[in-house]
């Protein structure tokens, strides 16, 4: 791997910038289109061809799906402390495209799903054989994604200098334009994917997916001379443990009257601090104590598990602060998790022509949140933003605290809606005598799904834009990789709290005659509406929580040096980054 060391400014100009974007974004495009298209239908794969019950079902996606959220941890510490991001997401591809492979095959082959069944027949459910199969290809995808979710961001981003003023100005233009990208792949999966599904087979509509992954990784690789290739610092957190322990060993020590006495080594932070070193912050005092010097110390070669640097501490202080930041992403990607499940099961009960002989696909009805995302994403580049700018001063318009604070409110009136609407499907299900058929279809139109699903898009636009800026611009320089992964952590955190919340509430609502809020086999007879309220309430409670935690928030304090002052060592100036 080539490693772009600190003193050759003509090395970084001569790799990464804009030239890179192509590979980049054509290696995002086709990655996604693979991982939706395998997503966005298999809740009908489970329940129509597994022949899962509908819990159960929903809850094998949204394990999965929070599994696949938290192998980011993984992949990023690989990254992070010796592989690099390159060759991270390159095996990481590599493992992914393994696990869709053993998936489209259990597509094809009958022997690895139970017989098909007739509408007035008792279905056969996978039995433990075959299910381990799905389990498998689920659990290689999920390992998978764990290396290429939190490397591809911050590989992106790697591209573009911190150090010049001129390219750090477009990285928040990448993260816009990287998630439009995402969300154009993302409406391709959910309309021709899905529709492959429904209406060829389930064979081809994997098999598509797992060629679109195939030639990802071809183009991804073949950018490779083109890149800015850092050199992987060395393991965060063993870093950050090394502060908790030499802070625990000082507890004792009274603190210094001055900070300016606290332990400082440039040369010792060189590889972490290459943008910029983080200066001194008076909150979590504490920690502190493992910058004091004392005589059993050597400050020339010091014992990190005595004594650290500032600088250090300061990491550490920076990624407990982004603690209550980071915990409020949960409840909305909750509630965003319902699209994938609950929403496409009424989707699928509901009217879907647009002619006589055609009708939309239950799963891509998330084309309306993707084209409510890409407008959105596309309305704050070019009109929201050079508007905010006039008022606030800022480069990016408004803070990513301000985003997200608008993708939270959004998320609130999605939910809210949606129980709405499920009231009017279940009243023209009763009012055509249909409550208790299943299977019928209700004489409603699916386009009364289109506000949650464009309220849930637009709501994305706004806060999962702003959380990733966030955990990128407010991590230290070292963990970057580790910062994406926490943006995933908290989707992780979401899925599983969906899972743990749709089986609290099938348990406790189940009645007399099989009545439940959240019935296996009949979504008419249920009270999904009464569901989605409660998610509505508790993302109420969150948005008050969220804004109490960013009134408080402070923000990364770092010195940083403009390029051309690297050698006359000039201009040093002390920022926040907003």
């Amino acid at each position: 791997m080539e490693v772009i060391k600190k003193k050759s400014s003509t090395t970084r100009r001569m790799k990464g910038g804009m030239i890179t974007m192509p590979f980049i974004f054509a290696n995002e495009i086709c990655e996604k289109l693979a991982v939706v298209g395998f997503g966005a239908n298999m809740v009908i794969y489970l329940t129509n061809e597994l022949h899962l019950p509908l819990t159960k079902a929903a809850n094998t996606l949204t394990n999965f799906g929070g599994t696949a959220s938290l192998t980011p941890l993984l992949g990023a510490f690989i990254a992070d402390t010796f592989a690099g991001r390159f060759w991270t997401i390159t095996v990481a591809s590599i493992i992914y495209q393994i696990g869709m492979i053993i998936l489209t095959l259990s597509a094809i082959l009958p022997q690895l799903r139970p017989p098909s069944c007739k509408d007035d027949e008792i279905c056969k459910e996978a039995n433990s054989g075959q299910l381990a199969i799905l389990y498998v290809s689920l659990l290689l995808t999920a390992f998978g994604s764990g290396g290429i979710r939190p490397c591809v961001v911050a590989f992106g981003a790697d591209q573009f200098d911190e150090t010049d003023p001129k390219q750090k100005t477009q990285t928040w233009k990448f993260f816009n334009w990287y998630y439009f990208c995402m969300g154009v792949s993302m409406l391709v999966a959910v309309t021709v994917v899905v529709y492959i599904q429904d209406n060829i087979g389930w064979g081809v509509g994997f098999g598509v997916p797992t060629i679109a992954m195939l030639i990802s990784i071809i183009v991804f690789i073949f950018g490779y001379p083109l890149y800015r290739n850092l050199d992987p610092a060395g393991s965060p957190f063993t870093r950050l443990l090394q502060v908790c322990v030499a802070a625990y060993k000082k507890r004792k020590l009274p603190m210094v009257s001055d900070p300016s006495y606290l332990y400082q080594n440039g040369e010792l932070d060189a590889a972490i601090s290459t943008a910029g070193k983080l200066v001194h912050t008076k909150q979590m005092k504490f920690l502190d104590r493992a910058a004091i010097v004392t005589e059993e110390d050597n400050p020339k070669s010091p014992n990190l598990w005595r004594l650290n640097t500032v600088h250090r501490i300061e990491e550490l202080k920076s990624v407990i602060r982004m603690g209550p930041i980071w915990a409020s992403g949960i409840i909305l990607i909750t509630a965003y998790a319902q699209q994938h499940t609950f929403s496409v099961q009424q989707a699928k009960t509901m009217d879907r022509h647009l002619t006589n002989s055609f009708q939309i696909p239950a799963a891509s009805m998330t084309v309306f949140t993707l084209i409510a995302m890409l407008c959105t994403i596309a309305f704050y580049d070019r009109v929201f933003v050079p508007i905010a700018r006039r008022f606030t001063g800022l480069e990016r318009g408004i803070s990513f605290l301000s985003r997200m604070a608008i993708g939270f409110f959004i998320s609130v009136l999605a939910t809210l809606v949606a129980g709405f609407i499920e009231v009017k499907r279940k009243e023209a299900a009763l009012a055509h005598g249909l409550i208790d058929k299943s299977k019928a279809i209700v004489p409603i139109s699916v386009f009364w799904l289109v506000p949650q699903y464009c309220l849930h898009g637009i709501a994305e636009a706004f806060m999962s834009i702003g959380h990733l800026e966030f955990f990128y611009d407010q991590a230290p320089e070292s963990m970057r990789s580790t910062a994406t992964a926490l943006f995933w952590t908290s989707i992780s955190a979401g899925n599983y709290l969906s899972t743990l919340l749709v089986s609290l509430v099938h348990k406790f609502t189940s009645g007399p005659g099989g009545s439940n809020w959240l019935p296996d086999d009949n979504l008419n007879k249920g009270k999904l509406e009464y569901f989605y309220w409660l998610i509505t309430i508790l993302q109420v409670v969150n948005l008050i929580y969220y804004l109490f935690c960013a009134k408080f928030y402070t923000f990364k304090p770092i010195q940083v040096q403009n390029t051309e002052d690297l050698d006359t060592k000039k201009d040093v100036e002390l920022v926040n980054n907003v």
